[in-house]
């Protein structure tokens, strides 16, 4: 899995924010807030990988049970499935 081009992840103040940008404009109107670990899983979503795969970055970067990050990636992902932002 991977986020669809034409989305740009940006540190604005002490926030992210992902927008639209190129042929996305046209089909994606607002844009996303996204908290530090939010931002953080966007970035390896970037790229093409899987849910293991970004558990385990998770686990790596920050304390957090195992059990407890399954359910976040899963929920991140789920979101961005049904807002059809990953391919």
């Amino acid at each position: 899995m991977k986020i669809k081009d034409n989305f740009m992840l940006r540190k604005v103040a002490d926030c992210y924010v992902v927008v639209p940008i190129g042929p996305a404009v046209a089909d994606f109107n607002g844009m996303i807030n996204l908290n530090e670990a939010g931002a953080f899983l966007w970035q390896l979503l970037e790229n093409e990988t899987t849910e293991d795969a970004v558990v385990a970055a998770m686990l790596e970067h920050y304390d957090v049970d195992e059990a407890v990050a399954k359910n976040d990636v899963k929920k991140f992902v789920a979101q961005l499935t049904e807002a059809d932002l990953l391919d």
